[in-house]
């Protein structure tokens, strides 16, 4: 189904359930020999959410492969892994320069509040929908799982006034954050980007710093691969078509915006980011399109 005006999700439905998928690719790479990550949290997770083919998948009672034999469900594993761990290292540096205060936006399953190795006095906070975060917050009671650094959940739509709803949490716009947009942009309209980064610009004292990804076809390349993808697992119950659900339409650069707004951008394509991590990605013609990627970091001056 595709999006619409006003429209909200749980965590087996709509947006909802790709952040179902990616925290099952999450389980997948951390079980692989030489992982990149290690997130505990992902299987028990996808288990609680309770879609079919995601839980057989993390179970090992089936495998992406299974249900794919163009290699795009691999290269999905492979990018959720690299992708994850160049997040986790933005956290992780960004603490290490003594930034304390951190905000992952659309935060889905996303478990780092959890398992990364928080600083003393770091603060996390995670912004989705309530659904979202309620239902995360007592799948991770029932396994005994606790924050290992302060964990302030902030049930608010990032279409409604989330700095109003992230302020009345406790944030603190006069001390340096680490924000994180991982896997967001492709499902917001285009003014809707602008939006956020203008939003973040306002709450980021000096020294903060920013962590998210463009895809300069605006996600289609990505949606190409999604469709076959979703086509293939729709015979195992999962009928989400992942590519309706991004929203189409000419973007401004990220990188091009927030260097307008102050912030210092660096950015490396997909392959840059995949080699420093000692990975290579394919060099297909059908993977072209994806290489063109890039993972931005930016620190506002």
């Amino acid at each position: 189904m595709a999006r619409a005006e006003g429209d909200r999700w749980d965590l087996a439905s709509s947006v909802g359930s790709t952040a179902t998928m990616v925290a099952a690719a999450r389980a997948v790479a951390s079980r692989e020999p030489d992982p990149l990550i290690d997130d505990p949290y992902a299987a028990p997770l996808v288990r609680a959410v309770g879609i079919d083919f995601f839980t057989k998948v993390v179970d090992g009672t089936l495998t992406f492969a299974d249900s794919d034999d163009s290699g795009a469900a691999r290269l999905m594993t492979d990018v959720m892994a690299v992708r994850t761990r160049f997040f986790d290292d933005f956290f992780l540096d960004a603490a290490a320069a003594g930034v304390r205060q951190a905000v992952i936006l659309a935060s889905g399953l996303d478990s780092r509040a959890y398992r990364l190795p928080w600083p003393d006095g770091a603060c996390v906070f995670e912004i989705d929908q309530p659904q979202v975060l309620e239902f995360k917050a007592a799948a991770l009671a029932d396994i005994g799982a606790t924050p290992s650094a302060q964990h302030r959940a902030v049930a608010v739509d990032l279409r409604d006034d989330w700095p109003a709803a992230l302020r009345a949490h406790g944030f603190d716009e006069t001390v340096p954050t680490a924000w994180s947009a991982e896997g967001l942009l492709v499902y917001l309209p285009p003014d809707a980007q602008d939006r956020l980064f203008d939003h973040v610009t306002a709450l980021s004292a000096p020294g903060s710093r920013l962590a998210t990804e463009y895809h300069p076809d605006a996600g289609a390349s990505i949606g190409e691969r999604a469709r076959a993808l979703s086509a293939q697992w729709s015979d195992h119950g999962f009928d989400v078509d992942v590519a309706d659900l991004f929203y189409p339409g000419e973007r401004t650069p990220p990188a091009d915006y927030l260097s307008g707004q102050g912030w210092q951008v660096s950015t490396r394509t997909r392959p840059e980011v995949f080699a420093g991590y000692g990975r290579t990605f394919g060099t297909g013609d059908a993977l072209a399109p994806l290489r063109d990627s890039l993972a931005l970091t930016a620190v506002k001056s």
